[in-house]
């Protein structure tokens, strides 16, 4: 039997087009499948692969390997995989800032930082009034410059994805004004807070709760018209019983594209879902899908980090800029 090569695409030999593990549930959905576009896998060998964001101007993945304690890169051009950074403080979730900088969580040092132009890492928080941060898990950036995040205590829980330890601060997503660098705190009502992302408009922002009771759920807040916090907490979709969001991210259109599943076949690869909360789409994978994100030349590849590889589908429409 021959052994595959990790940098080598595709876990199916011969593909059909229409590729049967896209899946339309609404007819909504027809508009952005592609006849010709199949869902490939780019990578595997890692343990548990999340965060992944697009460098549109190196045209490269970067997505983390967090028990490898490692970034990778993954190059368009070549398709080459190579070792971004190593150790990575158990990095989780990226994405960039409205400059380009990469903004990292990290679980290993309970922090968020920037990536500067010259390698150089700044923290940009590790704490809040004077208590150590729990696990930083995602992250977006807002178009006047301030840094959203989710803090559950997930990554200090045992010693596979950091370091073990007690949390010292409650569940909680984050704010960090893009002028000032002041943090503060938009939502502790959030149990288990995982994934986030903001509608096109940057009007709405949606929090995965990954500790919802009895489910899991995906929330929505309306933004405040300064951009500062959020009101009017709400459940946008009820994941039900197996049901498992993780990391998520809006299309121009409004769709939510979300890592989803729990190790069944039923489950496992991403839902897309209507700006009204509809369920109208999916991507079957055979693993779990932790989280996505849109890149490409323009930004209508969808790269689905899931488990222990990457897989990549384009799609008829773009994620939203900045996301």
């Amino acid at each position: 039997m021959t052994q595959e090569n990790p940098m080598t695409a595709g876990w199916r030999e011969h593909p059909r087009y229409p590729d049967l593990a896209i899946e339309t549930l609404d007819p909504r959905f027809d508009k952005y499948r592609l006849f010709s576009a199949a869902v490939e896998r780019l990578y595997t060998g890692c343990r548990w692969a999340e965060g992944p964001v697009w460098v549109g101007d190196g045209r490269y993945l970067l997505w983390s390997d967090i028990p490898n304690n490692r970034i990778l890169k993954w190059e368009e051009e070549t398709g080459q995989v190579s070792l971004y950074r190593k150790p990575s403080d158990h990095a989780n979730g990226h994405t960039r800032d409205r400059q380009g900088r990469l903004i990292t969580c990290e679980h290993g040092g309970r922090r968020i930082t920037r990536t500067e132009y010259d390698g150089r890492i700044t923290v940009l928080m590790d704490n809040w009034q004077g208590k150590r941060l729990n696990s930083p898990n995602d992250v977006v950036v807002k178009s006047d410059g301030s840094i959203w995040f989710t803090d559950p205590p997930f990554g200090i829980l045992g010693d596979y994805e950091g370091h073990k330890s007690e949390p010292e601060l409650g569940h909680a997503v984050y704010r960090i004004d893009g002028q000032t660098g002041q943090a503060s705190v938009v939502a502790d009502d959030v149990l288990g807070p995982n994934g986030l992302c903001f509608s096109p408009d940057e009007s709405i922002l949606y929090v995965v709760e990954s500790r919802g009771v009895p489910y899991r759920k995906i929330l929505a807040y309306d933004v405040s018209a300064d951009g500062s916090g959020i009101s009017g907490k709400r459940v946008h979709i009820d994941a039900g019983p197996g049901g498992t969001p993780d990391g998520m991210r809006c299309d121009i259109d409004g769709n939510l594209w979300c890592g989803w599943g729990m190790g069944t076949a039923a489950l496992d690869g991403v839902l897309v879902f209507a700006p009204d909360g509809t369920k109208i789409g999916r991507i079957a994978l055979p693993e779990r899908c932790a989280n996505v994100c849109f890149g490409g030349l323009k930004r209508n590849r969808l790269f689905m980090a899931a488990s222990q590889s990457i897989y990549a589908l384009y799609v008829n429409t773009q994620g939203v800029a900045g996301g």
